[in-house]
């Protein structure tokens, strides 16, 4: 089944968020993962938005996107993501 990596972030330094960008791509795609959706100003219509940027990632399993986010790759890419934002991460499964 598919899953989904849904992630809402709050971006404090321009600057390492633009180089977390540029270095998680690659890591997303050695797993599979497609980014499908990033908006800055998604539009919210009940209850409060947890943050301004909303991304949607897809992968093939729930697994592989555990494996991606655990893989040895993106560790250093998360560490940037975390010194430079305020942000939450959940993985989703898909429906079939």
């Amino acid at each position: 089944m598919p899953a989904y990596l849904i992630v809402h972030v709050t971006v404090n330094d321009a600057d390492r968020y633009a180089q977390y960008r540029a270095l998680s791509l690659p890591s997303l795609a050695w797993h599979g993962g497609i980014v499908l959706a990033a908006d800055d100003r998604p539009v919210s219509l009940e209850g409060e938005w947890p943050g301004p940027r909303t991304v949607v990632v897809r992968f093939d399993s729930v697994d592989t996107a555990r494996a991606w986010y655990d893989s040895p790759e993106y560790a250093e890419v998360r560490r940037i993501r975390q010194a430079s934002t305020s942000s939450s991460l959940a993985i989703v499964e898909g429906l079939a």
